[in-house]
C-alpha cells in the first residue's frame, strides 16, 4: 500500500482497547494522578536543575547520546519536545517524592528485613527423574563427574546450559521456600540434596552466600520497594470513573 494513512487520536485509543492494554494504561494514569496530587500537597516541585540532570539521565539510559538521536526517538515514539519534558519530569518527581516519603525509613526497613536482602550465587539443575537425581548428587560428590559436566548434559534450555545452569544473585523470595530454607542454610560452597519441587527435581551448587550491605544501590532499591508498595496502595483505594 502506497498511499498515505491517517492515524487519529481514536485510532489509537481503539487499538488499546482491543488490544486489552486498557488496565495498563489505567494503571499508569493513576500513577501519574496520584504523584502529581501528592507533589502538590506536599508542595515538592522539580527546579530547572534537577529537570536537567533526569533529562540527562533519561537520554544516557535511552542511548540518546546526539540531538540526533533525542529527535529519532520522539519521531518514533509520536512525542512533542513538551511531551519529552513532561516524561523527565514526571519521572523526577516520582524520585523526589520516593525520597520525601522513604528515605528516613530505608534504613530501619533494612535492618529489619536484612534476612530478605541476602544473596546466593547459585547453578542448578532440574530434571525429572528423582533416582537419576539422586544417582548425579553421588556422582558429583564423589567427584566421578563435576557438576559443570552434568551440566551441559542435562540442561535443556540452550542459554541455560551454555552458563552450567548458572543462575547468578538470587534473593530468598525470588526461591521456592523448600529451596530457599535449603540454599540459605548452606555452608557454601556446598552441594545440595536433590530438593522435589513441582517443577522437577533440583540439583543446587550453592558457591556463595552474600551479606547485603546497606549501600547506594541497595538504598535506592529499598525506597523504590517501598514507594512502589505505597502507590499500590493508593490506587488500591481510588473509585474509577470513566467516559467511554
Amino acid at each position: 500500500m502506497s498511499q498515505p494513512i491517517n492515524i487519529t487520536n481514536e485510532d489509537i485509543l481503539t487499538q488499546i482497547k482491543i488490544s486489552c492494554q486498557t488496565p495498563e494504561i489505567i494503571q499508569e494514569i493513576l500513577t501519574r494522578k496520584v504523584i502529581a496530587h501528592t507533589a502538590a500537597e506536599a508542595g515538592i516541585k522539580i527546579e530547572n536543575e534537577e529537570l536537567q540532570r533526569a533529562a540527562d539521565k533519561f537520554r544516557l539510559m535511552n542511548n540518546l547520546e546526539s540531538v540526533d538521536a533525542t529527535w529519532s526517538w520522539l519521531k518514533k515514539h509520536q512525542m512533542s519536545l513538551t511531551d519529552f519534558e513532561e516524561v523527565v519530569y514526571s519521572s523526577a518527581l516520582s524520585t523526589k517524592i520516593a525520597a520525601h516519603l522513604f528515605l528516613d525509613k530505608i534504613e530501619p526497613y533494612f535492618f529489619e528485613h536484612q534476612l530478605d536482602y541476602t544473596g546466593a550465587i547459585i547453578y542448578e539443575i532440574v530434571v525429572d527423574d528423582e533416582e537419576l537425581a539422586i544417582e548425579l548428587f553421588y556422582s558429583i560428590q564423589e567427584k566421578e563427574i563435576s557438576f559443570y559436566e552434568v551440566a551441559h548434559k542435562y540442561i535443556e534450555d540452550k542459554e541455560l546450559r551454555r552458563k552450567c545452569g548458572y543462575r547468578g544473585v538470587i534473593r530468598r523470595k525470588e526461591l521456592k521456600p523448600e529451596i530457599s530454607a535449603a540454599v540459605f542454610a548452606a555452608k557454601a560452597p556446598q552441594l545440595l540434596k536433590p530438593i522435589v519441587t513441582s517443577k522437577g527435581i533440583h540439583i543446587i551448587l550453592v558457591e556463595e552466600i552474600i551479606q547485603p550491605k546497606l549501600n547506594n544501590a541497595m538504598r535506592h532499591q529499598i525506597c523504590s520497594e517501598l514507594f512502589d508498595e505505597w502507590l499500590k496502595q493508593q490506587i488500591e483505594q481510588i473509585e474509577i470513573i470513566t467516559n467511554n
